[in-house]
């Protein structure tokens, strides 16, 4: 029996009278009563947020076997997510559906499955994303093909995939709205890998593509509906549009800019090129903010920082969002060279206030991680350990992201990796805030006294232990 049957038949053991009866019951054509609930096995968080274009519709906190329950008198068909913070996935309901999800959290999207009316098109998103999924994480050995092979390969399995989708879709008869986002989910993976591939083979194998490309390489493009307003929060195509943009924006000529120039004139042109082809502002304005997100914290040069937020704010219409990135350059800015480093709250492993300012006598580098990237927790300490032999005169400082303060404490007793210090953040919200957290994958080197000697640089760049 296949892992997915198994969830489905552990799944219809759930109580499921008050859904039943629902799923029998004879609507009118003005009534759009739905329900959603189910089970959450080992929650990160006691509440299950329900949500539209990433805004809470509604919060329904677990009960004490981890169940929830929630009737709309009136939920328009479309495109939701619930959320088990960190967590979340995509749920369809169409007029009158009525699902239920089983899913721990532990391994939240690998064991997704919904029961109802309205299950199968939704057990299908999750196995067509699973399938996307497991395709990334192979990939990178596939950009080191040569264009032909690289082309045969992603064609063969983009067929087996629309294969599948055929299949469903004639089985299900599913509708126009949901399947809207089917053919998304489908098409937007594999555009992304075409996107990805001149990039991605250059960095991995020194080798140029672009010149070789077929004429047509590209030609999907213009069968794309970059103004679908309904697409504008929609995971596969938000990421193709980022990685398109990478492309159409990049700079030919790039031996005459300096590394940190060459980022502000390519994200300038990206946030043009946005500005040009995306006409709905709603979409224009969750790329512009992409866009803006990714260039604030990957590139801290103060005065172009300044120029790219000039730029964006002639573009952007979206005032929420630019207080958001006004205060992601604010914090930037905090965390200039030679400045002293911004406080946050942290715990020791007994769960007692940790002020690094304490270790002001030594140098001291802080790096990030979370339970949820648990192969870059056992990476980063192991390359720490390595470091700490090199270098005895820094302390280092592992800061954990997560919210659970006993998980945490478990996770480190179970590695027990010696001679680093670790501490969690009293507030992901606070690190964030001040230290301009956004991913992992930073560290901060910090000189004795706390003064910042470089606040955005990462274990794992080649030339780190220069910094040092």
């Amino acid at each position: 029996m296949s892992d997915f049957k198994k969830h489905i038949v552990a799944f219809l053991l759930l109580p499921m009278v008050i859904l039943l009866g629902s799923c029998n019951k004879k609507f009118k054509s003005d009534n759009y009563t739905a329900y959603f609930g189910g089970e959450v096995s080992n929650p990160t968080n006691p509440y299950v947020l329900f949500c539209r274009d990433n805004v809470a519709i509604d919060s329904v906190l677990l009960d004490e076997n981890n169940r929830f329950f929630i009737k709309f008198d009136s939920l328009t068909p479309g495109l939701y997510t619930f959320k088990n913070d960190p967590e979340y996935q995509y749920v369809y309901f169409d007029k009158n559906d009525s699902i239920m999800v089983r899913v721990n959290a532990k391994d939240f999207d690998n064991s997704i499955v919904f029961c109802g009316r309205g299950d199968q098109k939704n057990n299908f998103l999750i196995e067509l994303y699973l399938k996307n999924e497991a395709d990334r994480n192979t990939i990178f050995d596939v950009f080191d093909y040569p264009l032909p092979k690289f082309i045969s390969q992603i064609d063969a399995s983009y067929k087996e995939k629309k294969n599948f989708y055929l299949q469903k879709k004639a089985s299900i008869k599913w509708s126009n709205g949901f399947d809207l986002y089917a053919q998304s989910a489908l098409n937007f993976a594999h555009f992304s890998k075409k996107e990805l591939y001149p990039m991605a083979h250059k960095m991995r194998t020194g080798i140029d593509v672009i010149e070789e490309l077929p004429k047509n390489y590209f030609s999907y493009r213009k069968n794309i509906d970059f103004n679908n307003a309904k697409l504008s929060n929609y995971e596969p195509f938000v990421t193709y549009l980022s990685y398109m943009l990478n492309n159409m924006g990049a700079i030919n000529y790039h031996n005459h800019f300096t590394d940190v120039d060459l980022a502000l004139k390519t994200n300038i042109n990206k946030l043009k090129i946005a500005d040009t082809l995306i006409k709905n502002e709603k979409v224009k304005n969750i790329i512009l903010n992409n866009i803006a997100f990714t260039y604030l914290l990957e590139e801290q040069n103060m005065v172009n920082n300044q120029k790219f937020l000039d730029t964006y704010h002639q573009f952007s219409t979206d005032n929420s969002k630019k207080n958001e990135i006004n205060e992601i350059g604010k914090a930037i800015n905090n965390l200039n060279a030679q400045k002293q480093l911004p406080q946050v709250k942290l715990v020791d492993l007994d769960n007692k206030p940790f002020d690094y300012r304490t270790l002001c006598q030594s140098k001291t580098i802080l790096f990030f991680w979370t339970k949820n990237l648990k192969s870059h927790y056992i990476a980063a300490h192991k390359k720490v350990i390595e470091l700490k032999k090199l270098h005895p005169e820094y302390t280092f400082v592992a800061v954990n992201l997560d919210p659970d303060v006993t998980e945490w404490q478990n996770l480190v007793a179970k590695y027990n990796f010696k001679g680093i210090v670790e501490v969690q953040a009293h507030s992901f919200e606070e690190a964030k805030r001040n230290w301009a957290i956004m991913k992992v994958h930073r560290t901060i080197i910090l000189d004795t006294n706390t003064i910042i000697k470089n606040a955005f640089t990462n274990l794992f760049d080649v030339d780190f232990e220069k910094e040092l």
